[in-house]
């Protein structure tokens, strides 16, 4: 679970440091789209490098052809999140011809959230399809490997019966859809918000998949206090021999367990954490260059930028330009991540 109370962290001294690191998850809606489409109609969605997708399904039947060319058949009221995005369509037949999404002129109806209206002449629009659509971004801090285990395309029907308490939340994005009223584009753009997240959370504690790997590591005791150290402690001269010591092993020992699970180096893994928080602190806060540097324990500057040039593939001044500023955070599971604690 996400959220425990004193009681049962004291029936669990060994928390699950996946849930743990994921309390300070939020999503950050980038732009939103109400459609309004008469069929036949296929509409394609192209990769925006590092955002999610969401679609919620406000009158449906709509089709899903998501990355890799899977098919998902979608009612009103249903939802879906891509978290990687992705190169996908909403059809209103499997066999459609797609038009970008892109080739509309929008109406924009509030601050980032727009309206695209591609009705037919007739006067009865009941049997338009209609789409709340938006873009997103993650901000997982240090447990951006958690996105690439999860699958494309994640459905929220597949979570209902073990978690019903959404049912209202997508009943209120059905009535919002459909009726004009004041301020609905607005409370859908929230709406959205938190489905994506409580999407998320449940894939959590339905144990991942069943991922293996990054995850495996953070639940082995041994090893997950190694990973929680570096999680907590970023900036710090880590040598392996103190990383050993955490696991209670022989360096080699370490080393190889380390790799075998993780798929990287313990100095590899270390260097990609600490430039996954520079990119944030850069782009996001507004951080100096020269203060992400020192606080993620490098003395110079030039050996930052060489490293995280490396890990991110533009230098950080780059990331601080090319990054857009937050419109709002409307979804966050926890406002602040504690110190996940060592077993």
């Amino acid at each position: 679970m996400l959220d425990r109370n004193a009681e049962n962290s004291s029936l669990h001294p060994n928390p699950d440091l996946v849930s743990d690191l994921l309390m300070g998850m939020r999503l950050y809606g980038m732009e939103y789209n109400r459609t309004q489409i008469s069929p036949p109609f296929g509409l394609r969605f192209p990769t925006i490098e590092g955002r999610a997708q969401f679609h919620f399904v406000g009158r449906g039947p709509v089709f899903l052809r998501g990355p890799g060319d899977a098919l998902h058949a979608l009612d009103t009221g249903d939802a879906v999140l891509l978290p990687r995005g992705g190169e996908h369509s909403l059809l209103s037949d499997a066999e459609m011809k797609c038009h970008c999404i892109t080739q509309f002129q929008p109406k924009t109806l509030c601050r980032n959230v727009n309206e695209i209206m591609a009705c037919s002449n007739e006067k009865d629009h009941t049997s338009d399809a209609l789409i709340f659509s938006g873009c997103m971004e993650f901000d997982l801090g240090s447990m951006h490997p958690l996105v690439a285990l999860m699958p494309d395309v994640m459905l929220v029907n597949t979570l209902l019966k073990r978690y019903p308490e959404i049912l209202p939340i997508l009943d209120a994005m059905e009535r919002e859809a459909k009726e004009d009223r004041a301020g609905f584009a607005g409370i859908l753009a929230r709406l959205a918000d938190v489905v994506s997240a409580f999407i998320v959370r449940a894939w959590v504690e339905c144990g991942c998949g069943g991922s293996s790997g990054w995850v495996a590591a953070l639940r082995d005791p041994r090893l997950g206090r190694v990973i929680a150290a570096l999680h907590r402690d970023p900036g710090r001269n880590w040598t392996v021999a103190e990383l050993a010591c955490q696991m209670g092993s022989s360096r080699s020992v370490f080393a190889d367990r380390f790799q075998a699970v993780t798929g990287m180096t313990p100095v590899r893994y270390l260097t990609e954490l600490r430039m996954r928080l520079a990119a944030q602190w850069i782009s996001r806060e507004g951080m100096a260059i020269e203060t992400a540097a020192q606080r993620l324990g490098y003395g110079s500057q030039a050996a930052f930028s060489r490293a995280f040039k490396r890990v991110i593939g533009k230098p950080p001044g780059a990331v601080r330009t090319l990054t857009s500023p937050r419109p709002h955070a409307a979804a966050t599971v926890h406002e602040a991540a504690p110190a996940p604690q060592t077993p």
